[in-house]
């Protein structure tokens, strides 16, 4: 689960740049709930013991997404 949280987690990461585009700012209301998802597949990966590494890799990048699209939602970075 460690392994599928870090790829989501690498696959939001590159929404999170593509939404940096004007026009594209709206690709950050996917980018939160599938980071979300991403998070708790590694805290739950993390948590049997299988792939640490990865997942804590994942729980960090997964996190710093989230908190990314909600500052970029709450600056206006929703619509454009």
């Amino acid at each position: 689960m460690s392994i599928v949280g870090f790829i989501i987690g690498i696959l939001t990461g590159i929404g999170a740049t593509v939404s940096v585009v004007p026009f594209l700012g709206w690709l950050n209301w996917l980018n939160i709930p599938v980071a979300g998802l991403g998070l708790i597949l590694c805290i739950v990966g993390v948590s049997r013991g299988k792939n640490k590494g990865i997942g804590t890799a994942g729980i960090v990048i997964n996190a710093i997404l989230i908190v990314y699209g909600i500052v970029r939602l709450a600056t206006g970075g929703g619509f454009i």
